[in-house]
């Protein structure tokens, strides 16, 4: 397996000269990137040799331990999306689904317009006023917004907090750090960027008005228990113990993003669970960012009830990459259904643009490893168990298929 690996990272690698988001961390020997970037391999001598690579592979070993068995599955499947990638790049088309299957190990499930409405029509007995539903939550959450002078205080609070809890369960290599960088003009919110040796770039975009529950999503999603946490313990775990080389690469369009976007979703709620959040950020980060910690938990209320239309960003972008429906129909769908702001909404399509399909990593990803967690004992009644579950899927290779 350690020669299909080295061959894997090479050709991830070669796929990022065509790609330029296709490579999002690599940390292996700098003579393979040099060697990528002087070659320039073309998608179909990149094509051919994932395919060897996959036969060599061969069927999965009957007689292997867990481990072995998952390494197996990984480096399978993330070979054929690597493959369904270089398709794409040579200007072959899927549908949504089709591409979400074969980039993420996944599909998630369609939903009507009805679907949403009974959570529209909840908010909209709880913001009563004059106005249309999305003018009157905007208005609702002017109070909430985190003045721009006060971001990184508000946000260095919430990290640190983030990582003393997670400290306390899971043990973390001695010297792991990130430094964050606040920037503009990206379709994103937030992004981690893992830097290898324990050490991750996290950039935080301020383009658009960010929410009080904004600072602990994202200290959470891209820092701990997040992306950071999960790209550490590869690391210590799987590169440095076992010298699997394989995981010194990250290719973005791959079953592994649905883990990592799925339990950097999922450890927000592992970190701060049920009303311990409400807690701190009434007690901590409301003060911390100058607004009134008497309303933490009606905000949170409000959250909930808008929390239940995640999947309406799924169905926008489903429409419009499929082109059932223009650009800007697709944002007034996300207005009128996930309760986008026009500015926001605008920038959600811009990420369809940039990343399709990518969007059901988020949502779908969430709920798949939230069911594995659960399913193997880590419950809300027994926190230690399922920050045990959560630690374990991290430090492993397991694929989206695999959660079921």
């Amino acid at each position: 397996m350690n020669a299909i690996a080295e061959g894997y990272v090479k050709l991830v690698l070669a796929v990022g000269q065509h790609d330029s988001a296709y490579v999002d961390a690599y940390y292996g020997p700098d003579a393979w990137k040099t060697e990528a970037e002087r070659q320039k391999k073309p998608l179909k001598d990149i094509d051919t040799e994932a395919e060897r690579l996959i036969r060599e592979a061969g069927p999965r070993p009957s007689a292997a331990d867990e481990m072995t068995l998952l390494r197996h599955d990984y480096l399978v499947k993330q070979l054929q999306a690597l493959r369904a990638r270089v398709r794409m790049l040579s200007g072959g088309t899927m549908t949504f689904d089709e591409e979400s299957a074969a980039l993420y190990d996944a599909v998630a499930p369609t939903h009507p317009e009805s679907y949403f409405r009974a959570a529209l029509d909840d908010l909209d007995r709880r913001l009563p006023g004059n106005g249309s539903l999305i003018e009157r939550y905007d208005a609702y959450r002017q109070a909430f917004i985190i003045p721009k002078e006060r971001l990184s205080k508000v946000f260095d609070t919430a990290i640190a907090e983030g990582r003393r809890r997670t400290q306390l369960h899971i043990p973390l290599p001695a010297g792991e750090s990130f430094r964050v960088e606040y920037v503009t003009n990206k379709s994103w919110s937030g992004y981690n960027w893992y830097q290898g040796n324990y050490h991750s770039l996290i950039q935080v975009n301020t383009d658009l008005p960010i929410y009080i529950d904004r600072a602990v999503d994202l200290a959470c999603h891209e820092g701990y228990p997040g992306h950071h946490v999960y790209n550490v313990l590869l690391e210590k775990s799987l590169v440095r113990d076992r010298g699997w080389v394989e995981m010194t690469v990250y290719p973005l369009f791959s079953p592994q993003s649905l883990i990592a976007e799925g339990s950097a979703n999922y450890g927000i709620d592992v970190a701060f669970p049920g009303d311990e959040r409400i807690r701190f950020e009434r007690e901590v980060l409301f003060p911390a960012a100058g607004l009134d910690g008497r309303q933490a938990a009606e905000y949170y209320e409000i959250q909930a009830i808008v929390d239940r239309l995640s999947y309406a960003g799924n169905e926008a972008a489903r429409r419009y990459l499929n082109r059932e429906m223009p650009r800007a129909a697709a944002a007034e769908w996300l207005t009128r259904f996930a309760l986008m702001s026009a500015p926001r909404a605008e920038q959600r399509t811009r990420f369809m643009d940039d990343y399709r399909s990518y969007v059901i990593n988020y949502n779908l990803g969430k709920d798949l490893v939230k069911a594995y967690v659960e399913g193997h004992g880590g419950v809300a009644s027994q926190p230690a168990k399922r920050w045990d579950v959560f630690a374990d899927l991290l430090r492993s290779p397991r694929l989206p298929s695999g959660l079921k």
